[in-house]
């Protein structure tokens, strides 16, 4: 009996359901394969021969890097959807699903946060703070205290979930391959060049501002998300939006506070970084449990996410054989 299109996953559905279980089953590939620490490399490179520029120099590198890699890595992931529109449905989706996972890890999240959270569990504070900065943060470490390490990993967890998970595929829904991979791209450019400090103040400035752009979107669906998924593990919700709209734009990133404080909301518990800023201002400090069960929440929101992702598809009564 043939199968009419409304009763079963679009291309881009089924790509990005196979691609999230390639990540939970496989996790990343070494980086020699990774597409994003190729992409790492050509920013890199870029950065070395923009060392010690003036201001606006610095600045107009930072765009050159930016445009140049936008426009290398949508032309290449455009001229693959192409290439495999002729192949069989089945290799054309695994095809696609391979090179979408590289966009986006939510299985190496996980481990990096339980890496700190077995730590703590020894009571070795170090190895935490260790594995905190290797993985997680770029601030310094090495005097946080106990409360300050959880409430930096479950940051990162919320943040990450935003631009790591939920944005590329986000953009992989609205435009394939080449808008997953360039949403990649502007992200890691923005992670390698958006600080302030030294040269990295001009050469990442427009990287950021872009990052800023592109992440707009994703923050925000993931705080909603988070706020849908709470009871679904025993969470506040009803805190979680409420921190949410209280204290989003307490950090100095005008998407990062989104899902950071959608997260503290839930977990009623407050998330400080030190003389920048605190979410959830009034709930306690966290303790070692919070990780788990902020891990929890991430994965029942993006569950929610792959749900609607489905739903959607399904609705839509419509097959899309470009993926």
């Amino acid at each position: 009996m043939k199968v009419r299109p409304s009763a079963r996953c679009g291309d881009r559905c089924a790509v990005i359901l196979l691609a999230f279980f390639l990540d939970r089953v496989f996790g990343d590939p070494p980086n020699r394969w990774h597409p994003v620490a190729w992409m790492g490399r050509w920013i890199g490179w870029g950065k070395a021969r923009a060392a010690a520029q003036d201001p606006l120099a610095a600045l107009l590198s930072g765009a050159a890097i930016l445009a140049s890699g936008i426009l290398g890595v949508g032309t290449l992931a455009a001229a693959l959807e192409r290439w495999a529109r002729g192949w069989p449905r089945g290799v054309r989706v695994l095809g696609m699903a391979l090179l979408l996972k590289s966009t986006f890890s939510l299985r190496g999240l996980e481990r990096a946060a339980l890496q700190v959270h077995t730590a703590l569990l020894r009571r070795d504070l170090p190895a935490a703070r260790h594995w905190l900065r290797w993985h997680l943060v770029s601030r310094e470490t090495k005097h946080l205290a106990q409360h300050h390490i959880v409430a930096a990993t479950v940051e990162s967890l919320a943040e990450n979930t935003s631009d790591g998970v939920i944005a590329p595929l986000l953009y992989y829904l609205m435009g394939g391959l080449p808008a997953a991979m360039v949403y990649r791209f502007i992200n890691t450019a923005d992670a390698m060049l958006g600080y302030r400090e030294g040269m990295l103040e001009w050469l990442g400035k427009i990287p950021a501002r872009v990052d800023d752009g592109a992440n707009f979107l994703p923050a925000r669906l993931t705080a909603g998300l988070f706020v849908l998924a709470a009871p679904l593990v025993r969470e506040d919700a009803a805190a979680a939006w409420r921190t949410w709209r209280e204290d989003a734009r307490a950090t100095s990133s005008p998407n990062a506070g989104h899902p950071m404080a959608a997260m503290a909301g839930a977990l009623r518990v407050e998330l400080e970084k030190v003389g920048h800023y605190r979410l959830g201002r009034g709930f306690p400090h966290p303790t070692g449990d919070a990780i788990p069960r902020a891990i929890r929440l991430v994965r029942a929101g993006v569950g929610l996410f792959l749900m609607g992702v489905v739903l959607a598809h399904l609705a839509g009564g419509k097959d899309d054989p470009t993926t």
